[in-house]
């Protein structure tokens, strides 16, 4: 993926963080338990955190150093799973009930430490390639 894909991918996933932070604080704050509010909420910052993370990885993959970095361009595809795995399932859990699928915690429920998986290696492959570079 080009950097300018990396960049409006962020733009795209730094809007809807804004717009789920903003709904799970206005919009939900009557309907859940305050835990499950900070569970949505535990996934709205981490959405946050990886999606300036890949906004910089698209800087990063602008410059002539960098274009051609295969470990920062994986990292970034990380980063995305990661952010659709651990904050999404993060997402559903907390407002399961609300949505008619508690049945579902069982499929739901893994996605979670696999997300997080996802956000480690995606930190390790930025490690390891502005090392080698």
């Amino acid at each position: 993926m080009k950097p300018k894909r990396y960049l409006l991918t962020a733009a795209i996933l730094g809007a809807l963080a804004v717009l789920l932070g903003a709904f799970g604080a206005h919009g939900l704050e009557d309907l859940l338990h305050p835990y499950r509010l900070s569970i949505f909420d535990t996934g709205v910052h981490y959405q946050f955190y990886h999606t300036l993370a890949l906004f910089l990885l698209g800087i990063l993959l602008g410059q002539k150093k960098y274009t051609h970095n295969r470990l920062l361009k994986d990292a970034g595809y990380a980063f995305m799973v990661g952010i659709i795995l651990f904050s999404g399932s993060l997402y559903l859990l907390a407002t399961r009930d609300l949505l008619g699928i508690d049945d579902w915690k069982w499929l739901i429920g893994p996605c979670t430490p696999i997300g997080g998986f996802c956000f480690v290696i995606g930190w390790i492959l930025v490690a390891v390639g502005v090392w080698r570079s």
